[in-house]
């Protein structure tokens, strides 16, 4: 009977829970949640953004041009402007029968430079001057007898004292002599007024005559005889200029600076330019003001240069590079040289009409903003945003972002 009991308890389900000690090893859970950490951390190190590969080249200062570029604060580019230019048109409409300038002519002022159809104004010139000379007759005609008429009164005042004359003789007398007087009088003024028709209708005829308002040389021909011109445009065939002339002795360079240089622009700084077209020729020069306002569009002010010395080679609107220097002055202690530096073509990128470059600092890219100066070959230059020595990353690629971080190719 003892036995089938303990057969039977050995069956019995104990349901009082485990004793304290009866549980595995202590360490078996922390493993298993290190095993998961670990797999985890493997799996992201196998799926973590990797650093794009590019090709990094230095920005390095234009050779033979270090001792200049380190007096360089600035450098920008602009155009050659003049600042005393004019497109010489006429007071009055009419036709050009005569042209007397060509493109490139070297004029002077008040030189004749065209005249219009004046035949019209020369009949009522010619008229006006023929009432005036008639206007002139009838004062000759009227001035002796006036002096008859006051003889023959001051004749009858004397015969008046002896009673030889009635009182209504000497009173005719006296009218008659104060009517002439009146006349004279009036045909002074009748001249005076055919004086001023005459100058009214000379001026006129003056205007038909076009001249040089300045001395300067001619840029261009707007006009040809047979066309009508006018000082307003009043249809689609009618001229509003004759040429337009340009004073060389005013030329100076009208350039765009970044608004976050400006503080190192000014007035009577010296500067050096150099010209698109002759790229070795540097042109000394100075800062001749600031103007005071900025573009908001574009983000830049704009400054005028003057030369020290004007060249015939200077011709407006030519393309032009300028490097603001430091004054005098500070020659011992320079201020650092920022822009003015070469770095190749494929490192510039253009985005909403701005030049940019890829900037690499301590294993990160940099989107920056620079001007370029010129493009030589596969070299260009830049004026402003980027210092000698610095890195950038050349022909980027697409998935490149601003603070991505990258590593570069080994040559």
């Amino acid at each position: 009977m003892s036995s089938e009991k303990n057969t039977l308890d050995g069956l019995r389900i104990d349901r009082r829970g485990p004793t304290p000690g009866s549980q595995g090893p202590a360490w078996l859970l922390p493993s298993l949640l290190a095993i998961v950490v670990a797999g985890l951390a493997f799996l992201w190190w196998l799926n973590r953004p990797k650093a794009i590969q590019v090709q990094t080249a230095v920005a390095r200062a234009p050779s033979g041009n270090s001792a200049a570029s380190s007096r360089t604060l600035l450098n920008a580019s602009g155009y050659v402007t003049a600042r005393r230019a004019a497109t010489v048109s006429s007071k009055v409409t009419g036709k050009v029968i005569q042209i007397s300038v060509e493109e490139g002519m070297k004029v002077q002022e008040n030189q004749v430079l065209a005249r219009l159809d004046a035949s019209n104004v020369e009949a009522s010139l010619r008229l006006a001057e023929a009432q005036l000379d008639a206007a002139k007759g009838s004062l000759e005609e009227t001035r002796p007898n006036l002096a008859f008429a006051e003889r023959e009164l001051k004749r009858f005042t004397e015969l008046a004292k002896t009673k030889v004359v009635s009182d209504s003789d000497l009173r005719k007398a006296e009218m008659e002599a104060l009517g002439l007087q009146a006349r004279l009088i009036r045909q002074n003024s009748d001249i005076t007024v055919r004086q001023r028709e005459v100058e009214q209708w000379k001026q006129q005829f003056e205007d038909t005559i076009i001249r040089a308002p300045f001395s300067g040389i001619v840029t261009s021909k707007n006009a040809q005889p047979g066309e009508m011109i006018s000082p307003m445009s009043v249809g689609g065939f009618t001229r509003t200029g004759i040429c337009t002339i340009v004073d060389m002795s005013s030329l100076e360079i009208e350039v765009d600076v970044n608004e976050s240089y400006i503080d190192r622009v000014q007035p009577k700084q010296p500067v050096e330019s150099t010209l698109d077209a002759y790229p070795e020729w540097r042109i000394p020069g100075k800062v001749i003001a600031i103007i005071p306002t900025a573009d908001r569009q574009k983000a830049t002010v704009k400054v005028r240069v003057g030369f020290d010395h004007l060249d015939e080679r200077i011709l407006p609107d030519m393309g032009a590079k300028v490097a603001f220097r430091s004054p005098a002055e500070d020659k011992a202690a320079p201020a650092p040289a920022i822009g003015n530096v070469i770095v190749p073509k494929g490192a510039i990128q253009n985005s909403e009409n701005r030049d940019l470059v890829w900037v690499v600092r301590d294993g990160r890219v940099e989107r920056r903003a620079v001007t370029v100066a010129q493009t030589n070959g596969d070299e260009s230059t830049i004026a402003a945003g980027l210092s000698g020595g610095e890195k950038v990353v050349v022909n980027p690629p697409p998935a490149l972002a601003d603070g991505g971080k990258i590593s570069e190719k080994t040559p």
